[in-house]
Formats: structure tokens, C-alpha cells, sequence
């Protein structure tokens, strides 16, 4: 049905009709064309032969009028649909199209609805047309909803019904809302002057570039300078500018500059013709508590830029009050920030020079000033910029940007910090094909220790706890430094568990070759590889979310378990003589508040969160403190929580919480270190990534950002654990509850 969705994008591409007022029951009609204001159907003769449209006054759901579409046979077109455009934008999270319909004797096809999001130049957002949950048959009126969420980068609102195969479909009552709110009652966003600057929409003109140590120096500092302005001056945070196409207006003196002189005299040539900033009386000196320092770069040293220059930003710095940013804000009630109206130029495939920068420069204020981590990064961030300028100029296609992007996204050292888009290319990086089996890092050795395929010839060949020495001649231990700069991870061990399925195990080739070491003898083997992304469709035994173990322990499973099993819990563990619970995976309710109640007697805090600031940014400060707990009835006896490597953001989050009641005790190893709640940053050229968004401490201002959750107890699986079956971090919890805890 792929197919329906393609041609459909071009039709609506073709559309050109927009709306006055909304006219969703068809209630509006020509009179001269005695068609249905607004709405468009028919791309050409041949689909209007094929599908006809009509005005209906008999079948109707309310008002006078449906309009249908029906499958005539006659000539070689393969579905029919009515279109709507609302060229409006407007603010939200969510948007919401619903619709009666009515069909009869729908095959070989399906009807529905569909809704479309474009952005800037009919650039496709995204759509959903029902494809998946299409309608088939004789049905009588029913109400039907598509659901989509919702940004600031939707310029257009396309949407209506569609009837692909044979048979006849009606259509009535068409609504559109953006959280909860009929569209027709909403204003239309007021667009900033910025996004009315497109000239550099299609390329930034920025020829390639092979810098020399002058022109790096000259691109770190427009990169600071142009960040510092960006979050910081008044007429940039109000949106009067299009920020990125300044830049590219910029950099051509800033690269021509021979010496520091020439780069702060482009630098105060530009800076003089943005509008004036007053005297702030009332913010003229800042203060504000902070557990990391704003870092400004090289804009006030006076070693680069001139002391003219620097006493100009620093005016700014003093005297701008910011209270709102175009390009970020803080979310409500949890406060990490929300990059917002960022261009993602999703058109642009390749990004030329200047796009690249701009996608390094833009990724690198983001963490300058709202990142709550900056200061356990593990390096100088003013030097990894220099760092990656040249690596970013030199990534002169599509491949190239991704792996700077990827070696980007490692330097912060956070394990939110995923790539997201361009999965085909993604894929094609790491490898498309994987092996039948699952391997991971176990004291230092990467060992098989379980399958994605269940066949005696590959458990024969490859068994639980054999170690892979060699892949495709190269020692795994030269594999891990080769992709090491490409992962992101909070902390080495989180690293060693994701180098597996994100490259060792990975090829493009549909053979690997190993050297395995099984018993102190090494063999090498050649192995069929499967598809990568099959490995998502293996279904794998779901595990319960509590059980009684060992008749008198219990156990939960976060990872399964719902608030609503809490009450059969209580009952069932009443006479229990300790508990489990095991946290090496993600759970799939928020349980912190609920379960932490239940297991917990005196209401305590066991968190501290800190946030960022828009009119100070690059400031952090503790602001909120997090209690759970507060139960007479509480469950009394020992309970040991389960800990490693997987144990990762809320999983880590819902560990702190257990563990501030007296009776919790921690066992495992180093946690995944990457704790608050995320925020996604977009770059240019289909690219997007995550971070931690706020920091997470707790409530005596312990991180736990790279170092991961408090552990009572260490220990690690071993290799012969694995070779005989046997999970044991589970055996030593249940006998430290046999012992008494």
C-alpha cells in the first residue's frame, strides 16, 4: 500500500486552492460550481474518470451535505481523495483530524482519513493516511481520528479523505485541533522576522575549506561570538533575525581575516550594525547562584578579540534582559530546555561548508549553555571545538557529516546522546547484517551469551560463554579504540555495551569471519550474518512482572510491571520474607512515587534536580527537591534492587527513589550514568541527537551524571555464569535475603 502514500504526497504537493473559513461539513458551496468551497479533488482527467467526487444530500451523518468518493473502473488509476489546505501555523503540541465515515463494498484497497504536516517550501513533516488501519467493506457511519504531534517548524496543514481500491466511500464532518482547541477558534502564529529570511535556504555559499590555524582561531570565535549573540542579545532572542542565514552573511570576512586585528575588526563591523541595547538598571549586575559557571570561551579574555570589542559584549551580557528566548525555553513543571525553532533543512542532503558549521556551531552553544552536565563532559568544550572544526570542513558528503555528527555526540559523554534520522545511512555506517547471536562484554572478554536465532548449529557451533578474540583479523581490543570516538556513553562500561550491536557485531559483508577461544583453545569460523533490523521482530519471552520466588521472596520486574499490580502485590507478598526487585531494564510505568510509597514508611526527599536559565544561560541552579515515601503499612522486610550496565535514565531515576527507604539495598555494577529528563537538539540535514536535560543529584548533592546510581554491593557477572546459564546477580540477591539482607 506504499504506494497510495507516495502518490498521494504528490497530489497534495499540487494543491493550490487554500482555505478563507474552515469547511469541514461541506456546509459552503459555489454556487457557480455548486462544489464545496475550499475543497479540491480530481489531480487530472484520467483520476477523475476513475474516482468521482459528489456533493451527497441523502447519505449524511449532519448539516445538508457529505461528499463521497467512489471507484467507477474506468481507467487505470488506483485511488481517489479530497484535499484541504489550512496555510496557517499556530502554536501546539498536538493535532487531532477527525471524521465520520461511510463505506460500501471497499476491496482490494482501503478508505480513510489523512493529515498531512509541511513546513518551509512544502517540505514534508510528517503524515499518517491511515495505511496501517485503513477501512475495508460495508460500515456504517463512524467517527475516526488521526493524531500527530504537533511543532513551531509546521508552516502548513494539509489533510482530508482518501479511497484507494474499489468501492465508495462518505465523508462528513471534518475537524481539526491543537490541544483540545477547534482550529477555527485559534489565531494563526505571528511568524518572527527571522523565518522570513530564506536566501540562504538553499546553500550557505560558504565555498570548501582547508583551514589553516589562523582561520580555526578565526571559526571557534565566530562560533562563540555568534552563540554568545544568539542566546544573549535582545533582537536575536525576539526572533527579529534569521540567525543562521546572519552567520553564513558573516563568516566570508571572519575566514578572509589574516590575524586576530582583521577578525575583531569583521567581528565589530557586524556587532555595531545590530540595534542598540539600553542601560539595565535592574539587571546590571547579575548574580545568581550557580553550580556551573557560564563559560564565554575567548570573548573577554582580551587575547584574540580587542578591548573595544569586549567591552561591547560585555555591555550585553550586563544590561540584557531576557526573559524570553526564540530559540529555547524551558518545559513546564520539569524545566529542561526545548531548542525550539530550529530549521532542520531536512531538504538539504549533503550541507556544504557552511551548513556544517552551522550544525557544529549550533550543537555547541546548545551544550555550552543548557547543558546541566557541561562540567563533567571530561574535557576543555572551548578545545573540542577547535577539535571538530576541522573534521566538520573536511566532511565533505553525506557519509562524512554522519560520522562527524556521531563522534559530535560522543564528546559530550552522555548516554542520551543517540543519532536519530538518517537510519538507512546509519545502518550502512555500522553495518547492515549482525550475528545470529548476542554477545557483550563480561569481565573484560566479549562472549556469546545468548541468540537471535534458535538453531542447534549455531548453539553448537557458538556457545554460551565463548569468547570472540578476533572479527575479520583485527583483536577486539583494536576494534574497541577504532569505534570508541563514535558511541556515546556516559561511562566506559555503558560504551562497552553498546560497542556490540552498534559495530563489533555489525557488517555490511553477509559473512564474519571470528577467531573464538572456548576452553583455552582458539578456532577461526566463518558465520552467515541476518538482517540487523530483523533482530527488533524477534519476539522474546515476556517476564512476569512480580512472582513469588524461592516460595518466600518476592519478585518485581519493573520492566512489565504497571501501577495497577500494585494492589495483587500487597497481597501476595504480605508474608514474604524479602524482595527483589530487578531494575536491569526500562520500566514501563512511573513508578518512583507509587511503588517507592509502598516500600517506604517516613516521606523523605531522594532527589535534587538542577536547570538552566534563559536570561543567565550557561547557569544552573538547584531549584526543586523530590520526596516520596509516607506509609504506616509500608512493606517492612529487606529488599535488594538489581543494578548494571542497563540500568538507565528512569530505570536509574526509580533506583534513587527505592533506595532512600532504610531497608533498600543496591547490588551490581556501574549504572548507565544518564539520568534527566531528555531534550532532542536538530542540526541541518536531517540530524537530530538527545541530552540529559536537567541535572540529577541527590538530595545531598551527589551526581549521578557518568558515575551512575549508588551501588551497596559490587558485583559483575562472570564468564563462567554465563557458560553455565546462571543469572548471577539474581542468586547473589536472593542469598543475601536468605542470610537476612
Amino acid at each position: 500500500m506504499y504506494k497510495y502514500l507516495l502518490i498521494l504526497l504528490v497530489v497534495i504537493l499540487n494543491s493550490c486552492n487554500v482555505q478563507t473559513n474552515f469547511n469541514g461539513g461541506f456546509e459552503k458551496i459555489d454556487p457557480k460550481t455548486n462544489q464545496p468551497i475550499d475543497w479540491t479533488y480530481g489531480l487530472n482527467k484520467n483520476q477523475a474518470l476513475a474516482y468521482t467526487v459528489k456533493l451527497d444530500s441523502v447519505n449524511k451523518k449532519e448539516g445538508k451535505y457529505s461528499l463521497s468518493i467512489e471507484s467507477t473502473g474506468k481507467n487505470n488509476f488506483d485511488y481517489g481523495v479530497i484535499r484541504y489546505l489550512i496555510p496557517e501555523a499556530f502554536i501546539g503540541n498536538k493535532i487531532q483530524l477527525s471524521a465520520y465515515v461511510k463505506t460500501e463494498g471497499v476491496a482490494n484497497g482501503y478508505a480513510g482519513l489523512w493529515l498531512r504536516l509541511d513546513g518551509a517550501d512544502k517540505e514534508m513533516i510528517r503524515i499518517d493516511n491511515m495505511e496501517n488501519r485503513g477501512i475495508t467493506g460495508t460500515n456504517e457511519w463512524k467517527q475516526y481520528v488521526v493524531n500527530l504531534d504537533y511543532d513551531e517548524n509546521v508552516k502548513e496543514i494539509y489533510f482530508g479523505g482518501l479511497l484507494a481500491g474499489e468501492g465508495k466511500t462518505w465523508f462528513d464532518n471534518f475537524e481539526i485541533s491543537i490541544d483540545g482547541k477547534k482550529i477555527e477558534n485559534l489565531k494563526p502564529r505571528v511568524f518572527a522576522k527571522e523565518e522570513k529570511d530564506t536566501k540562504f535556504d538553499k546553500g550557505s555559499s560558504i565555498s570548501a575549506l582547508d583551514p589553516n590555524t589562523q582561520q580555526i582561531t578565526n571559526l571557534a570565535i565566530i562560533a562563540q561570538f555568534w552563540g554568545f549573540l544568539k542566546y544573549h542579545h535582545p533582537a536575536v532572542t525576539k526572533g527579529n533575525y534569521n540567525w543562521d542565514a546572519e552567520l553564513f552573511k558573516l563568516l566570508p570576512s571572519v575566514i578572509d581575516a589574516k590575524n586576530n586585528t582583521e577578525l575583531s575588526t569583521a567581528l565589530e563591523l557586524y556587532f555595531d550594525k545590530l540595534p542598540k541595547v539600553n542601560v539595565c538598571k535592574s539587571c546590571n549586575v547579575k548574580t545568581i547562584p550557580t553550580e556551573i559557571k557560564p563559560n564565554y570561551g575567548e570573548l573577554f579574555t582580551e587575547k584574540i578579540l580587542s578591548k573595544n570589542l569586549t567591552e561591547k559584549i560585555n555591555f550585553i551580557l550586563k544590561n540584557a534582559n531576557i526573559k524570553e528566548s526564540y530559540y529555547v525555553s524551558m518545559m513546564p513543571g520539569v524545566g529542561n530546555p526545548k531548542f525550539q525553532n530550529e530549521n532542520p533543512y531536512t531538504a538539504i542532503t549533503s550541507p556544504d561548508a557552511g551548513y556544517r558549521l552551522l550544525s557544529l556551531f549550533r550543537y555547541w552553544n546548545m551544550i555550552n549553555y543548557f547543558f546541566p552536565y557541561r562540567d563533567v563532559i571530561g574535557q576543555d568544550w572551548n578545545l573540542a571545538l577547535k577539535e571538530m572544526i576541522p573534521d566538520f570542513l573536511a566532511a565533505d558528503n553525506q557519509r562524512k557529516y554522519l560520522i562527524s555528527a556521531l563522534k559530535m555526540f560522543a564528546k559530550i559523554n552522555d548516554t542520551h546522546a543517540y543519532v536519530m534520522g538518517l537510519n538507512n545511512l546509519v545502518d550502512d555506517i555500522r553495518g547492515k547484517n549482525t550475528l545470529p547471536f548476542r554477545v557483550k562484554f563480561v569481565e573484560e572478554k566479549l562472549v556469546v551469551y545468548d541468540y537471535f536465532i534458535d538453531a542447534d548449529s549455531i548453539k553448537n557451533a557458538y556457545r554460551l560463554g565463548d569468547e570472540v578474540v578476533e572479527i575479520n583479523g583485527e583483536k577486539v581490543s583494536s576494534l574497541i579504540k577504532k569505534y570508541d570516538p563514535l558511541v556515546a556513553a556516559s561511562n566506559y562500561d555503558t560504551k562497552l555495551r553498546n560497542l556490540p550491536l552498534a559495530f563489533l557485531a555489525r557488517s555490511n559483508d553477509k559473512t564474519m569471519h571470528l577467531t573464538i577461544s572456548r576452553a583455552g583453545k582458539t578456532s577461526q569460523q566463518s558465520i552467515n550474518l541476518i538482517d540487523y533490523n530483523s533482530t527488533y521482530k524477534i519476539k522474546t519471552p515476556a517476564i512476569k512482572p512480580y512472582k513469588i520466588i524461592n516460595e518466600h521472596i518476592g519478585y518485581v520486574y519493573p520492566g512489565t510491571y504497571k501501577n495497577t499490580d500494585l494492589p495483587s502485590i500487597e497481597k501476595l507478598f504480605a508474608n514474604t520474607k524479602g524482595m527483589v526487585i530487578d531494575l536491569r531494564c526500562y520500566p514501563s510505568d512511573f513508578i518512583p512515587l507509587t511503588f517507592g510509597k509502598y516500600i517506604k514508611q517516613n516521606k523523605t526527599p531522594f532527589v535534587r534536580f538542577t536547570t538552566g536559565s534563559i536570561s543567565v544561560p550557561g547557569t544552573f541552579q538547584f531549584k526543586t527537591e523530590l520526596s516520596n515515601g509516607g506509609n504506616k503499612n509500608y512493606y517492612k522486610n529487606k529488599i535488594i534492587v538489581i543494578v548494571d550496565e542497563t540500568t538507565q535514565s528512569n530505570a536509574e531515576y526509580t533506583t534513587m527513589a527505592f533506595q532512600s527507604s532504610p531497608n533498600v539495598m543496591v547490588i551490581g555494577s556501574q549504572t548507565a550514568g544518564a539520568d534527566g529528563n531528555v531534550s532532542t537538539i536538530v542540526l541541518p540535514g536531517g540530524i537530530s541527537s538527545w541530552i540529559s536535560g536537567i541535572g540529577v543529584f541527590y538530595p545531598d548533592g551527589k551526581p549521578t551524571q557518568r558515575v551512575g546510581v549508588s551501588i551497596d554491593h559490587l558485583i559483575k557477572p562472570t564468564v563462567k555464569g554465563i557458560r553455565n546459564g546462571k543469572d548471577e546477580l539474581l542468586e547473589k540477591a536472593i542469598q543475601l535475603l536468605e542470610k537476612g539482607g
